[in-house]
C-alpha cells in the first residue's frame, strides 16, 4: 500500500464540510458564466476534492479572481488529488452509501459506513479492495436464505430488465441488466439487480457523464480565457495603430478563438441529447415502478424520480453551456470580421 500523503487528511476534512449547496446571489449581483459553471461543479461533482476547490473559489473574498484561478489551475490540481487512493476510496464509500440502502443491502451499507467513519485510511482501502465484495456476498446469502425477493419475481420484471439491456441509454445500466439476464444467471442475480445493481449502475452513468463534460469544459475554458484576452488586446492595438499588419494579427487572434469553440459546441449539443434521452428513460422507469407493487421494485421506486430530475437538470445545464459556447463563437466571428481587411472598426 502506498504511504498516505499528509495533505489528504486536510482535504478529507475540507470535503466533509462541503455538503451545503451554494445559494445563487441576489439578482442585483452580476455573475459571470464561469461563476455559474463553478457553482454547478461545487453542487454536483462526485469528487470531494474537486467540490472543495470549487466551493473555496465561490466563498473567496475576491470571487472573480478565485473562479478564474479555479478554472485555469486549481481544477486540474483537484482532479489529481481525487485520483489519489485515500480520496478515491472516500468517494467510493460515499457512492456506495448513496446506492445501497439499509433495507436491501444492510451488510454493504454498514460496511461502507464503518469505513467512511473510520479514522484509518487502511479501513477505506480494505473496503474498496475486498470489503465491498465480501459484504455483497453476505447480503446475497441472506436474500437467498429468505427467498422472499426471488419468489416475488414476475415475468413483467424479467421483460423490463430485458428492455433495459437492449435499449437503456446508460452504458452501465445496459451492462448490469445484461449480466443479470446472462445464460448462466439465476433468480438471485435478477434480485441483486433490483436490490442495488440497477441504482448503482445508474449512478455510475450519471457520474461518468458529469465528470466527462465537466473535465472537458474546464479544459476548454482555461484555454479560451487566454485566447479571448489575446484577441481583445490585439484588436485594441490594431485600432490604436491603424496598421493593416496589426489588423491581420488581430483577425488571426479572433480566428483562433473561433476555431476553439468548435468542439465545445458539438460536445454540448450531444450532451443535451444524451441528457434528454436519459431523463425520458427514467420517466418511463417511474411510470413502470408506479404500476407494480412487487417488493423488488421498492429500491428503484425510491430513487427513479430523483434520477430523472438529475438528468433533467443535466439537460438544462447542457443547454446553458451550449448557449455560452455559441455566444462566444458569435463574439469571436464578429471580431474576426471587424479586423479582416476592409472590415469596419
Amino acid at each position: 500500500m502506498k504511504r498516505r500523503i499528509p495533505i489528504m487528511a486536510l482535504v478529507a476534512a475540507l470535503c466533509a464540510t462541503v455538503v451545503v449547496s451554494i445559494p445563487v446571489p441576489a439578482a442585483a449581483v452580476v455573475r459571470t458564466a464561469d461563476w455559474y459553471r463553478t457553482k454547478a461543479v461545487a453542487d454536483y461533482d462526485s469528487r470531494s476534492s474537486v467540490v472543495a476547490a470549487a466551493y473555496g473559489a465561490l466563498v473567496s473574498t475576491n470571487v472573480d479572481a478565485a473562479v478564474a484561478r479555479f478554472i485555469a489551475r486549481d481544477f486540474a490540481f483537484a482532479k489529481l488529488r481525487a485520483g489519489l487512493n485515500e480520496a478515491r476510496n472516500t468517494d467510493f464509500c460515499r457512492r456506495v452509501l448513496a446506492t445501497h440502502t439499509v433495507e436491501f443491502a444492510p451488510e454493504v451499507h454498514a460496511a461502507a459506513q464503518y469505513a467512511l467513519n473510520s479514522q484509518y485510511p487502511a479501513d477505506r482501502e480494505a473496503f474498496a479492495r475486498t470489503g465491498y465484495a465480501q459484504a455483497k456476498a453476505r447480503d446475497r446469502q441472506f436474500r437467498e436464505a429468505t427467498g422472499e425477493q426471488a419468489a416475488a419475481l414476475e415475468q413483467f420484471d424479467r421483460d423490463f430488465v430485458a428492455r433495459l439491456r437492449d435499449t437503456d441509454p446508460g452504458e452501465q445500466v445496459r451492462a448490469s441488466a445484461a449480466y443479470a439476464l446472462r445464460p448462466a444467471a439465476t433468480d438471485a442475480d435478477l434480485v441483486e439487480f433490483f436490490a442495488h445493481d440497477w441504482a448503482d449502475s445508474a449512478d455510475l452513468d450519471l457520474v461518468a457523464f458529469r465528470i466527462r463534460v465537466t473535465d472537458e469544459d474546464m479544459r476548454w475554458r482555461a484555454k479560451v480565457a487566454g485566447l479571448l484576452a489575446a484577441a481583445q488586446a490585439a484588436e485594441q492595438a490594431a485600432l490604436e495603430s491603424a496598421d493593416e499588419a496589426d489588423r491581420a494579427t488581430a483577425a488571426h487572434a479572433w480566428a483562433q478563438l473561433t476555431t476553439q469553440t468548435g468542439t465545445p459546441r458539438v460536445v454540448w449539443a450531444d450532451a443535451q441529447r444524451v441528457a434528454e434521452e436519459q431523463a425520458a428513460a427514467w420517466h418511463r422507469v417511474v411510470q413502470a415502478a408506479g404500476s407494480t407493487t412487487g417488493v423488488n421494485w421498492q429500491v428503484i421506486t425510491g430513487s427513479a424520480g430523483a434520477t430523472a430530475e438529475s438528468w433533467a437538470f443535466e439537460r438544462e445545464q447542457a443547454a446553458e453551456q451550449a448557449a455560452y459556447w455559441i455566444d462566444l463563437y458569435a463574439q469571436a466571428l464578429a471580431g474576426e470580421t471587424r479586423m479582416a481587411p476592409g472590415g469596419a472598426a
